[in-house]
């Protein structure tokens, strides 16, 4: 029987001031809701990925775990990890609920900085147009 070997494109930056494993499960979450990865897929052994990624089989597992914990992966028990099937509201909430807690962490830094609203509101509409490197101009 032949294995399906999965090739998981995840980059792992040294600039992103995120845990490697957060970046690692940010990405996997990611190709799960863009339905890069479907239900039912498998996902590579934790040893296959640190190995990938030349991490620890630690921080995969860290990685695997958050993930199953929100409910977008299962782990069966020796076959390996699998992509949940998962509602798209669900997936929504969560997105929401992330993105709430980034725009209250910004608009905190940016009243604390004494950025106005108006310089903030620029920042997040030029960034949603995708100027991801920051040349606001003022």
């Amino acid at each position: 029987m032949m294995s399906k070997r999965f090739e998981m494109d995840i980059v792992i930056s040294n600039s992103d001031p995120r845990p490697i494993y957060e970046q690692i499960s940010s990405q996997i979450r990611s190709m799960i809701i863009s339905g890069t990865l479907s239900e039912g897929d498998p996902l590579p052994s934790m040893r296959i990925l640190a190995r990938d990624l030349r991490v620890s089989v630690i921080t995969t597992k860290r990685a695997y775990n958050d993930l199953e914990a929100e409910g977008l992966i299962t782990t069966v028990g020796g076959k390996g990890c699998y992509v949940s099937a998962v509602e798209p509201d669900v997936i929504r909430e969560g997105h929401l609920l992330s993105i709430q807690e980034n725009i209250r962490k910004a608009a905190d830094e940016a009243r604390e900085s004494g950025i106005t609203l108006e310089e903030l509101h620029e920042m997040v509409d030029l960034m949603y147009d995708g100027d991801r490197g920051g040349r606001f101009h003022h």
